[in-house]
């Protein structure tokens, strides 16, 4: 390697030891670096990108990313979508996500201080439904890994923070 280059690497790796060092986020320079790699794979043509790592109370682990063309998607009909955002229009349901994502799983435990059972029962069938909640065993009830972070996406475009 020559001179300058080796010179080169130098001063970068001390400015990165210095952000290091006193605690800041070498990304803090780059804050849309997702969008301009998002641009650079989509090669002109529009894009939405939704990704996450995140690990729930329980524990659990999940990562989804997922890119769809907005093109598709602006000529599709926009009440295909009602459904499944229907599923997730009422208190009850979204109650019933946060206490699953927090892991209480079972009828018994999810119908805590949530009406009747029938009621229960009612929202529990939305959301398995619309792919919102699986059933993994008789009465117990889980987030598919696939939705966890669209999910939670969903609630950070709703201004949840």
């Amino acid at each position: 390697m020559d001179d300058e280059r080796w010179a080169l690497l130098e001063k970068r790796l001390a400015a990165l030891e210095t952000r290091v060092a006193d605690g800041s986020d070498p990304r803090d320079d780059d804050r849309f670096w997702a969008l301009r790699e998002l641009k650079r794979q989509a090669e002109g043509r529009s894009h939405v990108l939704f990704t996450g790592s995140l690990t729930l109370p329980t524990g659990a682990h999940h990562e989804w990313q997922e890119t769809v063309e907005v093109s598709s998607m602006l000529q599709a009909d926009p009440t295909q979508a009602v459904a499944v955002l229907s599923a997730l229009a009422h208190p009850v349901r979204l109650q019933l996500l946060h206490k699953v994502l927090h892991g209480r799983h079972t009828v018994p435990e999810l119908g805590e201080g949530l009406g009747t059972s029938g009621q229960l029962y009612h929202h529990l069938r939305q959301l398995v439904a619309e792919g919102w909640l699986a059933t993994s065993g008789r009465g117990r009830y889980d987030v598919p890994a696939e939705r966890v972070v669209p999910l939670v996406t969903l609630l950070a475009t709703a201004g949840l923070r």
